[in-house]
């Protein structure tokens, strides 16, 4: 988590701890959702895939820049117009990915024919 959050302290030019608490609140809650996600096509997962983790630092900083305006779909402000994912939809540019991780389907028996010469 320490590596995720340094990142989106880079990316948000955050130099001091004072946002560590909500940032931490916000990955948590982040892996949680992904996580989810990921056991429901696959319940073998118990931990996120490290090649996955760029999902959890990129939801974050949507989450992040998205404090104070939580619950709104979308805000204009002088010919300015921001439309917000809804929070139930905030994987689903990631949909593909996560679906990458399904379980493989157990290979059906094949029925066959012996035949005695």
């Amino acid at each position: 988590m320490d590596e995720i959050k340094k990142n989106v302290k880079i990316v948000l030019n955050i130099q001091d701890n004072l946002q560590d608490p909500v940032l931490d609140i916000l990955i948590k809650n982040v892996r949680s959702l992904l996580l989810s996600k990921l056991r429901k096509v696959n319940k073998s997962i118990k931990e996120i895939p490290e090649e996955l983790e760029y999902i959890i630092e990129e939801v974050t900083l949507r989450r992040f820049n998205r404090i104070g305006s939580e619950g709104m779909k979308s805000e204009s402000v002088e010919g300015h117009k921001i439309d917000f994912y809804d929070l139930d939809k905030e994987l689903d540019p990631y949909l593909d990915i996560i679906d990458d991780y399904a379980e493989d389907e157990e290979p059906k028996p094949k029925r066959g024919k012996v035949l005695f010469f």
